[in-house]
């Protein structure tokens, strides 16, 4: 029996997960999670040190047993030396030797992908890139659609990830250059800007402030306690699916930026599937429709006839699959 740890390191939290692999996949046997917040990189690897030991335990496992750690994290890093880089939502973790440390506590090869790259390779094995007669597609993009937006890619049947593990940063790009664009990646305009968690959060708002200053007050301001604070990517989903026509409107251009978002990645990889996590995977209907109206016209037709935009296949279970994805890689 193979068993794998999967390391999930967040801005506000950490979770370690044991799995056994079965047949077509891995069975997850538990998982504990800890508060990242107040802690330095040493004291978090020694909670994943201890967290490890105790997951193992409570299921009659050795460590000994286990054949590799992967760890998912937040860019930049890098893969090949198994070191975190100073990412944004990690203050204080500058070039943390992490994989040769837990080689060297726990005695298992461990292996480091970005969260972007990991949730890629979890829903290429077991997610919406399999397929029923139980292989797998070919050519897969991931894209986060989250708190931020970025893209893991699967490219002839592998995890690509670039010179400097920065392939995949679609949303860094920028699609628009108004003064009033919303900001993603620290980028006015930027795809992230448009298509993130965030940036649907600053379109609230300046679609809030646009109103006001004509004399109407939507019910989303209402409905946000007429504070700019709790004008969230949520509240506007929720009242969009509830049939506000002012949050429809929101993510009505939240879905035309995916869409030429997704045109710009069908014609530049030519894949067969795009799959789409975070807030796609609860507003795929906000958003789907405005951006395949886009793609028909943007996109190269046989390339974009020849790929299919679907959300996540592990759906809200992603993030505990992604690292553990990487160690079974």
């Amino acid at each position: 029996m193979a068993y794998y740890l999967g390391y999930d390191i967040g801005g506000t939290k950490c979770a370690v997960s044991l799995a056994s692999a079965v047949s077509g996949g891995i069975d997850i046997l538990g998982k504990i999670k800890f508060p990242t917040a107040g802690l330095t990189p040493d004291e978090v690897m020694e909670k994943f040190a201890d967290g490890s030991r105790e997951i193992a335990q409570s299921r009659g496992i050795e460590l000994s047993a286990v054949e590799r750690i992967g760890i998912s994290c937040g860019s930049p890093l890098d893969s090949k030396k198994g070191i975190i880089q100073s990412p944004p939502n990690l203050p204080g973790w500058d070039d943390v030797h992490i994989t040769e440390y837990f080689e060297s506590r726990l005695g298992i090869e461990t292996r480091l992908q970005n969260d972007a790259n990991a949730c890629a390779v979890a829903e290429w094995q077991w997610g919406a890139g399999l397929k029923e007669d139980g292989s797998r597609v070919t050519d897969m993009v991931f894209v986060t659609f989250g708190t931020g937006f970025g893209a893991g890619l699967i490219l002839d049947g592998r995890l690509y990830s670039g010179a400097t593990d920065s392939a995949g940063e679609i949303g860094h790009v920028r699609l628009t250059r108004g003064d009033g664009d919303p900001v993603g990646y620290r980028k006015r305009g930027s795809v992230e800007g448009w298509c993130s968690g965030g940036g649907i959060a600053q379109q609230g708002v300046f679609a809030v402030r646009e109103a006001l200053s004509k004399g109407e007050v939507p019910l989303l301001w209402e409905r946000a306690g007429k504070d700019e604070k709790n004008v969230t990517a949520k509240l506007i989903g929720d009242m969009a699916d509830e049939g506000d026509e002012f949050c429809i409107g929101i993510y009505r251009n939240v879905g035309i930026k995916f869409g030429e978002t997704c045109s710009i990645l069908i014609d530049l990889f030519n894949p067969e599937l795009i799959v789409a996590g975070g807030i796609f995977m609860r507003s795929a209907h906000l958003v789907l429709p405005y951006a395949e109206e886009v793609i028909k016209r943007e996109a190269l037709p046989f390339a974009a006839e020849g790929c299919r935009i679907v959300p996540a296949g592990l759906g809200e279970k992603i993030g505990d699959y992604a690292a553990l994805g990487i160690a079974a890689m």
